[in-house]
């Protein structure tokens, strides 16, 4: 059965132990798991957090904030090295958590976007492809699956379809190396959701970002909802569907997911009324 999740990002940015009580709440919601977006994994204590979440019968998740310190695409050796380091880090806390996935932009930062000649776009993506290769190894030891986000064209200049994020993963060839899709950036670049997930396949989506079209709540826009659960069942997905929008975001992650204004009257009400939705749509 398909799990509802939240992300931290719906109430706080960067995620703390000051946070905590964010784990309550989302439980208290009725919410399968909570996923934890780890932009600075020194200001988190993760003994306890795994205590709470335990203790709150929930699952975790953890996804990735991917600034322009942490490309592994980047042309300066040590940014890769950064990048290598961090997606390393936050698939070892994905394994003492439990958490089946780690996801996000891994190939690149958020916010790169730039026009550049054939012979660039390949080298960076060799540099890309050398790092994920390293990674895969770690991820299988570790049990855990990375899954590569697509973003969209204003995010990024390196994957924005799923087209684009097959190549990659195909061409990696790990198992521990896979596709997640946000729905929020599958809108603007692809031509039917549905169809795109039916291209990735169940061997090959690991992880579902169930964002609206404005990142607002779910439900409330022009996102092929009925479309979506149709593929997804169709391919046998049984992975989680995961609210992921920004109610606080810090003044990097503003500029480089361009959130200009409140997406909603409330986090709670977003997460809330999005997680209602959610259970009707997929288990009426």
């Amino acid at each position: 059965m398909i799990q509802f999740g939240a992300s931290t990002f719906i109430w706080v940015s960067p995620f703390s132990t000051d946070s905590f009580d964010l784990l309550y709440k989302v439980a208290d919601m009725g919410y399968d798991l909570i996923e934890v977006a780890v932009e600075d994994k020194e200001l988190i204590d993760w003994t306890r957090l795994k205590k709470i979440a335990r203790e709150t019968g929930l699952d975790v998740t953890i996804s990735g904030a991917f600034g322009a310190n942490r490309d592994i695409s980047s042309d300066d050796a040590a940014v890769r090295k950064n990048g290598f380091t961090y997606i390393v880090d936050c698939i070892r806390i994905a394994e003492n958590l439990n958490s089946p996935i780690f996801t996000g932009p891994v190939y690149s930062a958020v916010g790169k976007t730039r026009y550049v000649s054939a012979e660039r776009k390949q080298q960076e993506r060799n540099w890309c492809l050398e790092k994920l290769t390293e990674v895969g190894k770690i991820a299988r030891e570790c049990g855990v699956v990375v899954g590569v986000e697509p973003l969209n064209r204003f995010e990024t200049d390196m994957v924005n379809t799923a087209e684009q994020a097959l190549s990659l993963v195909n061409e990696l060839a790990d198992s521990s190396i896979k596709i997640s899709l946000d729905t929020f950036h599958n809108n603007i670049e692809e031509k039917s959701i549905p169809a795109t997930i039916r291209a990735v396949g169940r061997e090959l989506l690991c992880h579902v970002q169930g964002n609206e079209s404005d990142r607002g709540t779910p439900g409330t826009g022009n996102v092929d909802w009925p479309g979506i659960k149709e593929a997804l069942t169709d391919i046998g997905y049984d992975g989680a569907v995961v609210i992921e929008t920004f109610g606080a975001p810090s003044e990097e992650l503003a500029k480089a997911a361009s959130i200009w204004r409140p997406l909603a009257n409330s986090p709670d009400e977003l997460a809330s009324e999005g997680l209602a939705f959610y259970k009707t749509l997929f288990r009426e």
